[in-house]
């Protein structure tokens, strides 16, 4: 496991310590042809070299070393100003990828699926995988009767902030809840309730004062009720 950690942090400096704005700008202006992707690649190539101390592993190296100009280099030429944030994900998303590939391939360790596709963690899944965009498009639903644009009019938020707002608390009070931590769930209301009241009491619309409480009700109610599901059938 210790090799594992020692692949990601290299990952991690490489990609997120040794790696200015300057230069990624660089690389998405001259694509293959900016040197400082050969330089970030030699970067993360050294790092490899000096965090695990082994030539004996030389294999890992040199499998991570050559996907992730692979994975960079068809990065930088197929993505768009529209898609960063997508090839973002799907950039390191392959890169931690590689590196649990490289780690299984070329040690003795094996990775065993039964070990981790138990009743327990599928329930687990399952419950926060509920949390997030079923429970939204159910809220969604119920509150479909009322004209939200028309009671948010001329203080409109983020696109979809408060679709992510929700998941989040959600996703936090389960959390809080299989944890035993239930103190936890009243700070989240309490620190929720603090930002929302500047805004609340400026609005001096009891409509949309209506809308949030009940929203967020809502919201805590179905992560509470999960969360109680969950430790009840495990």
């Amino acid at each position: 496991m210790i090799l594992l950690i020692k692949l990601f942090l290299a990952h991690l400096i490489g990609d997120f310590v040794f790696q200015s704005k300057n230069s990624i700008k660089q690389k998405e202006k001259n694509k293959l042809k900016s040197p400082e992707l050969y330089i970030h690649i030699a970067i993360h190539v050294a790092l490899l070299f000096l965090i695990l101390w082994n030539l004996s592993l030389w294999p890992i190296i040199l499998i991570i070393g050559v996907s992730h100009f692979l994975i960079d280099a068809s990065k930088i030429v197929f993505q768009k100003k529209k898609t960063k944030r997508r090839w973002f994900f799907i950039d390191q998303l392959l890169h931690i990828i590689m590196i649990f590939l490289a780690y299984f391939l070329f040690t003795e360790n094996q990775f065993d699926f039964s070990s981790i596709i138990t009743e327990n963690s599928l329930l687990l899944i399952t419950c926060v995988l509920f949390l997030t965009r079923p429970v939204s498009i159910l809220m969604m639903i119920i509150f479909s009767k009322w004209d939200i644009k028309k009671l948010t009019a001329g203080n409109e938020s983020l696109e979809d902030a408060g679709k992510y707002i929700g998941m989040l608390e959600r996703l936090l009070v389960f959390v809080f809840i299989i944890t035993d931590h239930w103190e936890a769930v009243g700070f989240l209301i309490t620190a929720k309730s603090v930002f929302r009241f500047g805004d609340l009491k400026e609005s001096k619309h009891r409509k949309l004062t209506e809308y949030i409480l009940i929203g967020t009700l809502i919201s805590f109610g179905i992560a509470i009720l999960t969360g109680i599901l969950y430790l009840y059938l495990v």
